[in-house]
């Protein structure tokens, strides 16, 4: 699976911005496709997942509230929509794929297979 995620930038604090991975080379409807977001000088960390064939969501209590995920099967695209961004908000997003996750470890970095090269997002106080 290749991913090419984009839509970051500049946003004021409280501001929006809606992100975008496009998949191709694999027929997704075994995949759960999640986001992370790495801050310089942290760990990767778990922001939202949604399994491909059903649709089930999944978010970091962080995020869960002002993040969004959804997919577009018809352009083998998922979204994060970002609301009320905070400047805690600000690292570069990835988004990822794996094949056959369990909601157990849904959340672990190293859960998934394959991985976008990241969009990186910033947020101004």
């Amino acid at each position: 699976v290749q991913l090419q995620a984009y839509g970051g930038g500049l946003v004021q604090a409280g501001g929006s911005l809606i992100l975008s991975c496009a998949a191709s080379g694999r027929t997704l409807s075994s995949y759960v496709m999640g986001w992370f977001r790495q801050a310089p000088g942290k760990e990767r960390e778990f922001v939202a997942a949604v399994r491909w064939s059903v649709g089930s969501t999944y978010y970091a209590d962080s995020v869960k509230d002002r993040f969004s995920i959804f997919r577009d099967k018809t352009k083998n695209t998922v979204y994060l929509r970002m609301n009320s961004l905070e400047p805690e908000d600000t690292a570069v997003y990835y988004c990822a794929a794996a094949l056959q996750c369990i909601i157990g470890i849904i959340r672990i970095p190293s859960t998934y297979n394959y991985w976008g090269q990241g969009t990186l997002v910033t947020v101004s106080s």
